[in-house]
């Protein structure tokens, strides 16, 4: 009984490790994935990437997004805010800049999505890609400094 059991794990086993992504429902997401690596890696095709540049992180359901990638934008904006209000005082005391800056995160948690559409929408407009990824850029340096210090 031993000796069958061993068997059938041995083979399960060895069937996963040659099936790519065992564990996910055959579907548009695992074939894009499969297709993608596939391109990535083969030598002969256009979309070659040498390994040294391959740099990716999948999500659960195939996207390259954390999955809720609301937190990251919204905490993104929240960050900014102190910088719009500098540019333009006058959101200093209307809600929900107010709230922001107030520091008080139980009382930002309970912004309504509108109120986050606001501070998307105020924070984020008219800033070009170029200028984005210098933000995005800058933020993570002064935050990884601020990491190795502490």
């Amino acid at each position: 009984m031993f000796t069958l059991l061993a068997i059938a794990l041995a083979s399960q086993t060895l069937a996963h490790a040659q099936e790519p992504l065992p564990s996910w429902n055959d579907g548009p997401a695992k074939q894009a994935i499969l297709a993608f690596v596939k391109e990535v890696t083969d030598k002969s095709d256009p979309k070659y990437v040498a390994p040294e540049d391959r740099i990716a992180t999948f999500d659960q359901d195939g996207t390259l997004w954390v999955e809720h990638p609301m937190y990251t934008q919204v905490m993104y904006c929240l960050e900014r805010v102190l910088a719009l209000v500098e540019k333009k005082p006058e959101l200093k005391n209307v809600e929900p800049f107010k709230t922001v800056l107030s520091g008080n995160r139980e009382a930002m948690a309970k912004l309504p999505m509108r109120d986050l559409l606001k501070i998307l929408a105020a924070t984020l407009t008219g800033m070009s890609v170029d200028e984005f990824n210098a933000e995005a850029k800058t933020t993570r340096q002064r935050k990884m400094a601020g990491s190795s210090s502490a």
